[in-house]
């Protein structure tokens, strides 16, 4: 059975920085493209950050320069470090893996920026 599991999220200030963490269990990280994408309430879901099998990656205009996306193949996981975090950042995060015509989502983890 695959299972994505995040973790990390929580309550940052404005400015503040948040590392997400996405582990993988039934699949081989290091074979799927991953990614990470959010949504905000009344929002679609939306492409935060990806990263090939072959490590190149691609971001959202929205978070170019603040966010990073990582992989651990020794850990068979994938994680997202986000940094000068703003309100607009406000969404829960889900980890996605593909691999040819398969697709696995994880359960979310919610980050909220607020004073």
């Amino acid at each position: 059975q695959v299972q994505l599991v995040e973790s990390g999220g929580g309550l940052v200030q404005p400015g503040g920085s948040l590392r997400l963490s996405c582990a993988a269990s039934g699949i081989t990280l290091s074979l799927h493209n991953m990614a990470w994408y959010r949504q905000a309430p009344g929002k679609q879901r939306e492409l935060v950050a990806a990263i090939t099998s072959g490590g190149s990656t691609n971001y959202a205009d929205s978070v170019k320069g603040r966010f990073t996306i990582s992989r651990d193949n020794a850990k068979n996981a994938v994680y997202l470090q986000m940094g000068s975090l703003k309100p607009d950042d406000t969404a829960v995060y889900y980890c996605h893996a593909t691999r040819w015509q398969m697709g696995y989502w994880g359960q979310g983890t919610q980050v909220t920026v607020s004073s």
